[in-house]
């Protein structure tokens, strides 16, 4: 029922720009727009975000809501101009081979 209610009732987002590891910040003009109209928990996720960028995983976590919930309260967020996105950076665009056969050798042995 909580999610339900979490939601709206609904199911979708209105966008789909939020996979699991999508980096969440908050815009430059989110502390000039209004919060009257947010929910508790569209609240925690960007106080959540004064202090740095977190992923929606992270962000699920600290609210205790299942990824899915946390794509609609992000999407209002981004809808209402308060947060934007960015893809996580990784080191490495191609795993090191040498490791992967590493691993798979020490997970053969277990």
């Amino acid at each position: 029922m909580r999610t339900y209610v979490v939601t709206g009732g609904r199911s979708q987002p209105s966008r789909n720009h939020f996979d699991h590891i999508t980096l969440i910040t908050l815009t430059a003009s989110s502390a000039h727009l209004n919060r009257a109209a947010l929910n508790p928990e569209q609240l925690t996720i960007l106080d959540a975000l004064v202090h740095s960028s977190q992923s929606v995983v992270e962000l699920g976590a600290l609210l205790g809501l299942p990824v899915s919930v946390m794509r609609i309260l992000l999407a209002d967020l981004m809808e209402a101009g308060h947060i934007s996105t960015r893809q996580r950076i990784t080191d490495a665009a191609d795993p090191d081979r040498q490791l992967l056969e590493d691993v798979l050798a020490g997970l053969q042995r277990l």
